[in-house]
């Protein structure tokens, strides 16, 4: 069937699906890629290199969901406020397309969802949800009483880490915490390029964020954040013991930090939005890096 005739039934049958589309960012992944690239790390190590499949598939649809689900529940919390800035105005919410309610109704249907896999694992994986859960619902209303909402938001983020582990292995070693604190300042760097884009707008209506208590020094501390997280990992590396395609990734990685803060040394908008949705690459080549580790160290010696 031609991608036109669906989308005239989609039009005709249910009229508000780009606005779905629109309040859950299917349609734009970065999001759900930056949240996978870690959930594959903790699955790959945990596994030693051979991950389950069914967890796979269950994680995998889980950082899809869950991010939805965390965009929606973000959308609601900034409903008031997402129309006086240029980059949110016309969201669903902002614009009245969509309602209060139906996002909330939204919200349930994709959490429900998301338990539904987790019951697909085990006890501690189901424990570690529920406070994942409680983590994501609380990331959108702090930015209204502190300025580091990039943290709680890290803390959200970086749960999928213990989960994969708990799922896994039925165990959360000391590695896990590691690769935590490492995902968790790459997580307050990144959006805290995203938080850049909107510091002029955010200034007007009283939103705060870390873009905004880091001031002038914004730049120097994402570097910060760069190096912490591949010092957290350097040390998880070191831990594990892992091959040399490891420290290989890592050593693209801090290179490809190093290019990503070049390019956004202007401060601009554009640069600043171009250099986040970039950093999904950093977990891929991490990933990549620990699958060659994996890979190598499995191979029969002659």
């Amino acid at each position: 069937m031609p991608m036109s005739a669906v989308t005239d039934a989609l039009n005709r049958h249910w009229p508000q699906w780009q606005d779905w589309v629109a309040l859950t960012r299917l349609n734009r992944p970065i999001g759900s890629y930056l949240l996978l690239g870690p959930t594959l790390w903790a699955l790959w190590i945990a596994a030693q290199g051979v991950p389950d499949w069914h967890l796979l598939v269950i994680f995998t649809l889980g950082v899809f969901l869950m991010r939805s689900a965390g965009c929606i529940i973000n959308d609601f919390a900034d409903r008031k406020v997402d129309g006086h800035v240029k980059r949110t105005k016309d969201r669903p919410l902002a614009t009245g397309r969509l309602t209060p309610k139906q996002a909330l109704q939204g919200f349930a249907v994709l959490v429900v969802l998301a338990f539904l896999l987790v019951l697909l694992t085990n006890q501690l994986t189901i424990m570690l949800s529920v406070a994942a859960l409680g983590l994501a619902s609380l990331y959108p209303f702090m930015k209204r009483y502190t300025h580091l909402p990039q943290l709680f938001l890290g803390a959200a983020y970086s749960m999928a880490i213990p989960m994969a582990f708990a799922a896994q292995s039925n165990d959360i070693p000391q590695v896990a915490w590691l690769l935590y604190a490492a995902n968790m300042a790459w997580t307050v760097a990144y959006d805290t390029l995203y938080a850049m884009v909107d510091r002029d707008d955010d200034l007007l209506i009283g939103v705060k964020s870390t873009a905004i208590l880091f001031g002038d020094l914004d730049l120097v501390m994402v570097g910060l954040l760069y190096g912490i997280t591949l010092l957290s990992l350097l040390a998880a590396f070191g831990q594990l013991a892992l091959a040399w395609p490891a420290y290989i990734g890592l050593l693209a990685g801090a290179l490809y930090f190093g290019w990503l803060l070049y390019c956004v040394r202007s401060r601009s908008r554009e640069a600043c939005f171009q250099a986040f949705l970039n950093n999904y690459w950093f977990g891929l080549i991490i990933w990549a890096g620990l699958a060659g580790s994996y890979l190598l160290t499995a191979a029969p010696t002659t």
